[in-house]
């Protein structure tokens, strides 16, 4: 198996401190590496369509929310785990893209609704699928049962993050 610039780092530290355990390290290390990478070359298919990663995320929800393709801020920034600052800048952007609209939320007078409009609608729709065709163009160096086994990995290590 080929070696990876997370191998050299880990010989340095064996070659200097042969007492330490570093193997976390290799694994950590490559995880941040591997997800710097992830991002850059998703970030690259959002930039097609003007999309930022965080302004995907927020049309992305909307949709998946199911007709009629609404949410409240709060129900944005639990699901984006965001903050609420951080949510109504991305809100106002698409809104000035014409992208979403507030509307009055009528289960809550002092409430606001984020709907996506027609437009933000068609966008979605278009980057959801480049952004598909982008993923399995990456996972594709991985055969299907190592995709299978990454899951079950991935899923497992998260879930101790996240109870």
């Amino acid at each position: 198996m080929e070696l990876d610039p997370v191998d050299q780092i880990l010989g340095q530290w064996q070659r200097e401190r042969p007492d330490l355990d570093v193997s976390p390290m290799g694994i950590i290390g490559r995880m941040g590496r591997l997800a710097k990478h992830l991002e850059r070359a998703i970030q690259k298919t959002f930039s097609d369509f003007g999309l930022t990663a965080g302004e995907f995320d927020v049309l992305a929800a909307l949709r998946r929310s199911g007709q009629p393709y609404q949410l409240s801020p709060t129900e944005l920034f639990n699901t984006l785990m965001v903050s609420s600052g951080t949510m109504t800048h991305r809100i106002d952007r698409l809104e000035q893209a014409d992208l979403v609209k507030r509307t009055p939320d009528p289960s809550d007078r002092r409430g606001m609704l984020i709907r996506l409009t027609n437009e933000g609608f068609t966008l979605i729709e278009e980057a959801v699928e480049a952004h598909v065709d982008n993923e399995h163009r990456i996972l594709s160096v991985l055969e299907a049962p190592e995709r299978e086994a990454l899951i079950l990995l991935l899923r497992k290590l998260l879930v101790s993050f996240e109870e």
